[in-house]
């Protein structure tokens, strides 16, 4: 969305502008002439990492080569911190003269003073987010929570909130009842969307035990339908293996249709990240689960004495627990299983995790924010003469 609002911002104002990216599919569909793609390498945790750090590599390789062959007028980093802190840092050696905005800076102002009291663990998670670095490549950062706007403008960095993305998306959301007719739901149907997984580790930690947790429902609600967004084609396979495998009633779909599987839903089951903000827009009851290979969870806990008060962006907004969140030991089929089930038949409590949601809504801005990001884009690039 912002690459089309970038060229839509361009046309107005009669600019020819040309666009390359490291990034995904929806990126050269909306226009980008691509570099390299970086769909497969997202990756949480230590252990996890590991794999992709030589294609990582690569792609960070292709970046500096296109700095010397190729120098853009700016540079918008966009999420990812390691591995575009370090893809800025070589932009200021190559082309010190050309500014760089960072865009969906990491959660690192999660650990603010206010949130966490120790001075240690403060200076623990700054250096693992690699915030110093951060800054010292950044000349202009685009916060999309109010809470990271003032992290940052403590930094001494400036800093201006545009508002979360996810509102101009959630804009055209489908609606619940169009849903449930297209997917040819009955009315005394119980429908949840699961939501495990977007990266390969997650297959392996954590959606065995969704699965788990769905059979475990289907037990006790005959009436239930799973609605299961596969995020990648490569990914299906598996998918349908562990449908079977549990027995599950469960249509697997493609990733476009996640807001129609959320939409449709009674409830959904989720992995940590922004698909959490999504569930809430569409005003869906959730359940928050994440888990990590033993090894990283170990490491964080015991070496690195990693502590976060949440870990879901829902609650994040707001500090405050709104979605239960599961997590290592506690993401488990029977306690997955117990809170899906009371958060079906308890009315009073998925009322108020309802009504919540609707302050969330009001800390994530209002719709224009990727517009809001091209017209910070064209400030700064109007500031160079260009």
């Amino acid at each position: 969305m912002l690459i089309e609002s970038l060229f839509k911002l361009a046309k107005t104002q009669a600019i020819e502008l040309e666009i390359f990216a490291l990034g995904g599919d929806r990126m050269e569909l909306a226009g980008a002439k691509m570099l390299g793609k970086t769909t497969r390498l997202a990756a949480m945790g230590l252990i996890e990492s590991i794999p992709f750090i030589w294609p990582t590599l690569q792609l960070q390789k292709r970046a500096k080569e296109f700095f010397r062959d190729h120098p853009p007028d700016l540079i918008i980093l966009i999420d990812y911190v390691g591995a575009n802190v370090a893809i800025g840092q070589s932009a200021k050696k190559i082309i010190p003269q050309v500014p760089i905005i960072y865009y969906i800076a990491p959660q690192v102002w999660i650990w603010s003073e206010e949130n966490i009291p120790s001075a240690k663990l403060r200076a623990t998670a700054e250096k693992l987010f690699n915030t110093e670095k951060l800054i010292a490549v950044t000349d202009k950062l685009l916060a999309i929570f109010p809470a990271e706007a003032r992290f940052f403008e403590a930094k001494g960095l400036p800093v201006t909130w545009v508002g979360h993305p996810l509102v101009d998306r959630m804009a055209n959301a489908p609606n619940r009842q169009e849903m449930r007719q297209k997917w040819a739901i009955k009315p005394e149907e119980t429908v949840i969307a699961l939501l495990p997984a977007s990266r390969q580790q997650e297959f392996k930690y954590l959606v065995p035990t969704v699965c788990a947790a769905a059979q475990k429902l289907q037990e006790k609600i005959p009436d239930i339908k799973f609605l299961i967004p596969v995020p990648l084609a490569l990914y299906e396979p598996k998918m349908r293996e562990l449908v079977a495998e549990y027995g599950l009633n469960a249509v697997i779909m493609e990733r476009d249709q996640t807001l129609e599987a959320i939409a449709a839903a009674d409830l959904a089951v989720a992995k940590s990240g922004t698909v959490n903000l999504e569930i809430a827009l569409l005003n869906v009851p959730q359940v928050v689960v994440y888990r990590l290979s033993a090894i990283t969870a170990w490491i964080a806990r015991n070496i690195m004495k990693f502590s976060v008060p949440f870990v879901s962006p829902v609650n994040l907004v707001l500090m405050r627990e709104i979605v239960p969140e599961l997590l290592q030991e506690e993401a488990n089929p029977e306690r997955i299983m117990q809170e899906c089930l009371d958060l079906l038949l308890n009315q009073q409590r998925r009322q108020k995790m309802l009504d919540e949601y609707a302050e969330t809504r009001a800390g994530l801005g209002t719709v224009g924010s990727c517009d809001r990001v091209a017209q910070e884009v064209f400030k700064m690039l109007e500031l160079r003469g260009k």
